[in-house]
């Protein structure tokens, strides 16, 4: 076959910004876990991965089927699940998002009733939306100081499934983003003695049972299905995921069925290839691997330890690090700009107060001395402090007009978003990541979040679910059109 070479102006803007970020040599805190390639690379799999396009194939003879296994797939999933202590594993091409959905639809009959931390990932309103079942929320607990929302309080938790025993589970998510955690096992253990089943949505945890200094996964804590973003925690490729499923008391063959719904009839073997990759790599050299990152994560947190003008949260997942320099008088969106811009390092998400990192068993010592060297410069450069104004979240869960599902298809009218306060919303507002809804269809928009988002946006807050990217406009319900 005649070689033909590829031009230097071949104008694909997607690849030449992707392969451009690539020859940056950032240093990164954010996902995916694999960090650039890195791990590959240093654990041997380089050749693996060198011509990985080759493999890119279907279902044909030989290759298996991911909504039928029974062959090569079904092999390595019945691997991932002795490796990940579950009973059943099933791999997802479509990211943890899909595994959500089909576990909520797969458990939840239409007009049935879900109990729903409210700082759920948007995944689990669209299931709602999808399977015509009313969510039922759980209050959020915030810190003041980080405006990080840190999960559910289990004594509330415990009351709402008291008031609503109909309901037919519960759908939590633990660890939180910011890797906040809570006593779950004892939520399970009150939700199955009430007959409800549980959902986790582990997408930040995938990486939990790779040390005793880390919390518990969910998957050894009683609940019944978990969804875990292998690309996120663990050396995956982005929109790789598993889900778990423990116990018998789910139908495996109903969250298959939605699965096919929800997922491409051609699912790619890259995807799952990668998983496979990543069960390799968790299972040969996890531990070590996670051993050696505690101890990197401790020894950058040291040197900062009692220096005033920069905080480390201390999150249960140690994994996670969240840096504020708020009493400098820096917002989280400062800090992530100057830490790209200046020193070639990239963080996951910013928040008004602060930065997150992502740390994985991708990243090495070297990342941390760029860090703490990086953090160390930026301080000796501040010769003024300005303690940065508080703002706060909104901890309110706004009135329930309609259901997510009623709102979403209702007629609506587009207004100016100062207008639109009183008013039932016909979108989504997500400060985005973490993806978490402040405002969902079907509730009263309120002065407070209008305030909160509008201030957020001056600052540097990127804002999904509105068609308006500008933010200007918003859709609401239009009430001369629909009858409720």
């Amino acid at each position: 076959m005649k070689q033909y070479k590829l031009k230097d102006n071949y104008n694909n803007h997607i690849l030449e910004k992707l392969e451009k970020l690539r020859d940056d040599d950032l240093v990164s805190f954010h996902v995916p876990g694999h960090k650039i390639g890195r791990i590959f690379k240093e654990l041997g799999y380089k050749s693996i991965l060198e011509n990985i396009y080759t493999l890119d194939t279907t279902e044909i003879d030989g290759t298996d089927n991911l909504h039928n296994a029974k062959e090569i797939i079904k092999d390595s999933q019945e691997r991932a699940a002795r490796i990940f202590n579950s009973d059943k594993t099933i791999y997802l091409v479509n990211g943890t998002t899909c595994g959500i959905e089909a576990a909520i639809m797969a458990v939840c009959n239409p007009n049935s009733k879900i109990i729903v931390n409210r700082d759920c990932h948007q995944s689990v309103i669209n299931a709602c939306i999808l399977g015509d079942i009313e969510p039922i929320y759980i209050a959020s607990k915030v810190c003041k100081k980080t405006n990080i929302i840190t999960g559910v309080d289990v004594e509330e938790t415990k009351k709402i499934i008291d008031n609503n025993l109909d309901a037919k589970a519960i759908v939590l998510t633990y660890p939180t983003y910011y890797g906040k955690t809570f006593d779950l096992k004892s939520i399970c253990d009150y939700a199955h003695s009430k007959n409800m089943l549980v959902i986790i949505d582990e997408a930040h945890g995938a990486h939990l049972q790779l040390s005793d200094k880390l919390p518990k996964s969910a998957i050894n804590q009683g609940a019944d299905i978990i969804i875990q973003s292998t690309h996120k925690t663990l050396p995956a490729f982005t929109q790789s995921s598993m889900m778990h499923i423990k116990g018998n008391s789910v139908d495996e063959n109903k969250i298959k069925s939605i699965l096919r719904f929800l997922e491409s009839s051609s699912p790619s073997y890259i995807l799952l290839s990668s998983l496979e990759l990543a069960v390799d790599i968790y299972d040969k050299y996890g531990t070590s691997l996670m051993e050696n990152l505690l101890i990197y994560i401790e020894k950058f947190k040291s040197k900062f330890k009692n220096n005033e003008n920069i905080m480390i949260d201390n999150n249960m997942d140690k994994t996670k690090i969240f840096i504020s320099m708020k009493k400098l008088g820096i917002t989280g969106y400062e800090l992530d700009s100057i830490l790209r811009e200046e020193y070639k390092i990239q963080v996951e998400l910013s928040n008004y107060y602060g930065v997150l990192l992502i740390c994985t068993i991708g990243n090495n010592e070297e990342d941390f001395i760029t860090l703490e060297e990086s953090l160390e410069d930026l301080l000796m450069k501040i010769d003024k402090k300005k303690l940065l104004k508080d703002t706060s979240y909104p901890e309110d869960i706004p009135q329930k007009v309609l259901n997510p599902r009623d709102a979403f298809y209702s007629d609506k009218i587009t207004v100016k978003l100062e207008d639109s306060i009183g008013k039932i919303s016909g979108e989504y507002i997500i400060p985005y990541p973490p993806g978490i809804s402040l405002i969902s269809p079907g509730e009263i928009i309120t002065q407070e979040i209008i305030t909160y988002i509008q201030q957020g946006v001056k600052s540097g807050m990127i804002v999904s679910g509105v068609k308006d990217v500008n933010l200007e406009y918003i859709d609401i319900i239009d009430i001369n059109k629909n009858y409720f």
